[in-house]
């Protein structure tokens, strides 16, 4: 009777110890890759809690949430200037297809697809492009990348969510000349305001000097018209003055009308 009672005890001890060695929590974010004496089986755990065969099975847990890896790259432009870059990539991994992936590459993906994927998409598409346009058309370079990274990585199934590139850097000859370039337009610009700035001060010179030139005029045509009005006004008077300067005292005789030089002194 006491052999039965220590059987029950032992194996109630066991099943304590071997049910939660069993049990497998997926966590949020997170699938469980399921495989059975190392076969990789085709149904993937969701989250929450799940009960394995013991010895048979073992559960790997792949992260699903969005995730980001950034990469240094040397590459060369299509006019053969030296291209370094800092491409960052966010990605997902299918949840459907998790299984598939650890199958075909295992949990570490991101050294063995991602990052070599990035490395030969960017070189591939700077050499496209000519360093200069490396940097005014950078949305169409990052564009070309971001499509052939897409396309290259949804075979693996892993998803893009976005790409960016952080920054291109080129050699110091390459930067001398484009601030060379840069200081040259800058005062191909000024010149031209400069230019521009003579002009419109030259025009209002000769504006301001036919204005002058106009008003000298009118003052001269005014000047003249007053200067003939007084020679009239004075030739007048001075008629008189002479008559009366001439006359004796003596009122002229003479019949018939008005007195001459009385007629003279009233005009």
């Amino acid at each position: 009777m006491k052999a039965w009672i220590w059987i029950v005890i032992a194996l109630a001890v066991a099943f304590t110890l071997l049910v939660p060695m069993q049990l497998r929590v997926i966590g949020a974010g997170e699938r469980g890759v399921v495989l059975t004496w190392g076969r990789v089986e085709e149904v993937i755990w969701q989250e929450g809690i799940h009960f394995k065969k013991p010895f048979s099975q073992k559960v790997k847990k792949m992260n699903v949430r969005v995730l980001k890896t950034e990469v240094e790259i040397g590459a060369a432009s299509k006019d053969l200037q030296e291209v370094s870059a800092t491409i960052a990539l966010n990605y997902h991994l299918d949840a459907l297809a998790v299984n598939t992936l650890y199958q075909r590459v295992g949990r570490d993906f991101d050294n063995v697809i991602i990052s070599p994927a990035i490395q030969e998409v960017t070189k591939a598409t700077t050499a496209k492009f000519t360093a200069e346009e490396l940097i005014t058309s950078r949305q169409e370079v990052k564009d070309d990348i971001k499509l052939a990274l897409v396309e290259r990585l949804s075979g693996f199934d892993i998803l893009v969510d976005e790409f960016a590139i952080v920054n291109f850097n080129f050699s110091e000859q390459f930067n001398a000349a484009i601030e060379a370039k840069q200081t040259a337009a800058q005062n191909a610009i000024k010149a031209e305001r400069d230019l521009t700035r003579i002009r419109v001060e030259a025009n209002q010179t000769i504006a301001r000097a036919e204005a002058e030139a106009k008003s000298q005029i009118l003052q001269a045509q005014a000047q003249a018209e007053s200067l003939k009005l007084q020679r009239a006004v004075l030739t007048k008077d001075l008629i008189q003055l002479r008559a009366i300067e001439k006359w004796d005292g003596k009122m002229p005789t003479y019949t018939g009308g008005p007195v001459p030089f009385l007629d003279l002194l009233n005009k």
